[in-house]
C-alpha cells in the first residue's frame, strides 16, 4: 500500500524514468484518483478532467512541483504522483515483471512470448481467429492488436486488472501460467499437444453457437438427435440457420488459409482411408464432431479437387467463378 512522505524524496531522475515508462500506457487518460483507488492507497487529492497521467508526463519535474504548488498541494504530492504511476505499471501479478522499460527491453524479455514459444504457438496467429468474445476483439482492434505477438506487447504495457477483465484477462493468465485447459477455451489449442490446430479452430466456431443452433445444424445433417435436441432444433428459424451457416463458411475458409500445411496432412490421411468423423473424434463431443466433419468435407481436397458437397460447397463454387 502506498504512503505519502512528509517531504519530497524523489528526484528528477525518478520522475523521468517513470513518466517515460508510462508514456505508452493505455492508462494515460485514466484519472489519477481512479488509479490511486485501484491501488488501495491514499487518494489523489486534486479533482478535475486534467488530473490524469497525461496531464503530467509532458512536464519536467520542476514544472510538476510548480503545478502542484499552484493547486495548494505540499511538495510530497510529487512523490505520491510518482508512486501512483510506478505502482500502476507493476500492479497485478503475474504481470508485475512486465513493466515496460523501453521497446528494446520489451522485445527481448516478454514472458508471454517465451511461453508461446514453449507451447509451439506462432506469435503471428491472428487474434481474429481466436475464440475471444466480440467485445474483447473490438478492444483489440481499437488498440491495433491483430496477432498474439501484439497481444503480448499490449499486456506488457498495461496494468491489466485496472482496465479489462473477462476473457482478455483469462487468456493473459492462461498464457502466463501455461494453463492448457484455459488456453483451449480461447485458442484452437489441443491439450497435451503443441501448436494450434485446424479441427479445434472449426470446433470453436461451432461451440460459439448456442445449443439450439448446434442442434439445428446437426439435424440438417440427418444425425440422430436426443429428445431435448429435437425440441431445441424445432424452435430455430430457417433464416437464422442460413445466417449461421454463412458465418461458419467464412470462418472455415479463413482457418484453411492459416492452417494450409495441416490441411495437406489431413488430406493425406483421408487419401489413406481415414474418415472425416474419425479425424474430428479428438473433440470428444458428438454434436460438434458431426458438424466439424461436414465442414471438413468442403475445405479439404480429395484427389486435388474440392469435394462439391456439404455445407460450404456453394461458397467455394462461387469463389472459383470470381
Amino acid at each position: 500500500m502506498m504512503t505519502a512522505t512528509p517531504f519530497s524524496r524523489c528526484t528528477a531522475h525518478d520522475w523521468n524514468k517513470v513518466r517515460a515508462a508510462f508514456a505508452s500506457s493505455i492508462l494515460a487518460e485514466t484519472s489519477l484518483s481512479s488509479l490511486a483507488q485501484n491501488l488501495e492507497g491514499l487518494d489523489w487529492p486534486i479533482k478535475g478532467e486534467d488530473e490524469t497521467p497525461a496531464g503530467y508526463i509532458g512536464l519536467e519535474f520542476d514544472q510538476v512541483k510548480e503545478r502542484l504548488a499552484l493547486s495548494g498541494q505540499p511538495l510530497r504530492m510529487a512523490d505520491h504522483l510518482i508512486e501512483i504511476l510506478r505502482e500502476t505499471l507493476a500492479f497485478d501479478e503475474p504481470f508485475g515483471d512486465m513493466v515496460t522499460h523501453g521497446e528494446e527491453s520489451a522485445m527481448r524479455d516478454n514472458p508471454l512470448l517465451r511461453n508461446l514459444e514453449k507451447l509451439g504457438i506462432s506469435e503471428d496467429f491472428p487474434v481474429g481467429l481466436t475464440a475471444l468474445a466480440p467485445e474483447t476483439l473490438s478492444f483489440c482492434r481499437l488498440e491495433n492488436v491483430s496477432t498474439l505477438r501484439e497481444f503480448a506487447f499490449l499486456a506488457q504495457r498495461m496494468a491489466q486488472s485496472v482496465i479489462v477483465g473477462g476473457d482478455f484477462r483469462s487468456l493473459l493468465n492462461a498464457l502466463s501460467n501455461i494453463d492448457e485447459e484455459a488456453l483451449s477455451h480461447h485458442l484452437p489449442f489441443r491439450m497435451g499437444s503443441k501448436g494450434l490446430h485446424l479441427i479445434e479452430g472449426l470446433a470453436q466456431a461451432v461451440r460459439a453457437q448456442p445449443a439450439p443452433m448446434r442442434a439445428a445444424l446437426r439435424k440438417r445433417l440427418h444425425a440422430p438427435l436426443s429428445v431435448s435436441e429435437r425440441d431445441m432444433a424445432a424452435h430455430v428459424a430457417g433464416g437464422q440457420i442460413a445466417d449461421v451457416r454463412a458465418a461458419l463458411e467464412e470462418r472455415a475458409l479463413a482457418l484453411r488459409a492459416w492452417f494450409g500445411d495441416e490441411c495437406k496432412e489431413l488430406e493425406q490421411r483421408i487419401a489413406d482411408g481415414a474418415e472425416r468423423r474419425h479425424l474430428a473424434a479428438v473433440l470428444k463431443d458428438p454434436t460438434v464432431e458431426v458438424i466439424v466433419a461436414d465442414m471438413l468435407k468442403s475445405i479439404l481436397r480429395e484427389e486435388a479437387e474440392v469435394v462439391e458437397t456439404g455445407w460450404f460447397a456453394r461458397l467455394i463454387k462461387w469463389r472459383k467463378k470470381q
